[in-house]
């Protein structure tokens, strides 16, 4: 948290100033929102490729990867990296970042769509981290699975899918950064004038910054944590902490 008055902080100019200036980014903006609406039509017109019939590990136990569309015609998977054996605090703070960052479906299910998480775990680990989370998405294990289309290769992956009767395609899919579509939190932060705070971002000197990604990990009281010496995780998700009154204290899952 900045609460020192010290640190730096943009230059101090008159409000016509300021709104001149405002334009000019803004038209860089709407510039921005135009090229996204064509990459997005770009989008619409990929090919597709067939996926292989599948089961996975769930609730119900094995199910079919067509019966993960809950009748619908689209199915949009977020691929959750997972530790087996480790509690809960010690999941990947990326993916409990992203996953908490939809908290309902519905909107999607309205479309057409439906979503689910698929979890490099057994299944029984990857329950206690939903149940944790209160996730209201079905989640499924694609431990062992080594098909490309659906299984996240050890990062966060986001892929859709179209069904046709009783075939699967995939019809898009990303990784790496390409995931931060799901928070609505990191987008919102490139908002703000200090942005991540991350040492890869572009910031005037400075600006505080910290370690790439610590700022996903936190104490209980807030305080950023991230990783220790020699890469052991510190502190607990910072989306896990406002679950640690609704959830189970057998499922907290500290180290």
């Amino acid at each position: 948290m900045i609460t020192d008055t010290d640190t730096a902080a943009p230059p101090i100019v008159d409000r016509d100033t300021w709104l001149r200036q405002r334009a000019e980014l803004l038209d860089r903006e709407k510039a921005h929102t135009r090229e996204g609406d064509a990459i997005a039509a770009a989008r619409r017109r990929l090919p597709m490729t067939e996926v292989a019939p599948i089961s996975l590990d769930g609730a119900d136990g094995p199910t079919p990867l067509i019966d993960i569309f809950e009748g619908r015609d689209q199915l949009m998977v977020y691929q959750h990296m997972f530790y087996p054996g480790e509690p809960i605090d010690r999941q990947c703070e990326g993916c409990t970042l992203f996953t908490w960052g939809l908290q309902d479906a519905t909107y999607l299910n309205t479309r057409g769509i439906s979503f689910a998480v698929f979890g490099d775990g057994p299944y029984e680990e990857l329950a206690r981290l939903r149940e944790f989370m209160g996730h209201p998405y079905a989640w499924y294990s694609n431990a062992g699975i080594d098909d490309p289309a659906l299984s996240s290769g050890g990062s966060g992956h986001l892929a859709c899918y179209l069904r046709r009767g009783d075939r699967v395609f995939l019809t898009w899919d990303t990784t790496d950064r390409g995931v931060e579509v799901m928070s609505s939190s990191l987008q919102l932060i490139d908002l703000t004038v200090y942005g991540r705070q991350e040492v890869w971002e572009d910031s005037p000197d400075g600006w505080p910054q910290g370690p790439t990604g610590a700022f996903w990990r936190t104490d209980h009281d807030g305080t950023l944590t991230g990783w220790g010496q020699g890469g052991e995780r510190v502190g607990r998700p910072a989306a896990q902490w406002s679950r640690l009154a609704a959830a189970p204290p057998s499922t907290h899952g500290c180290h």
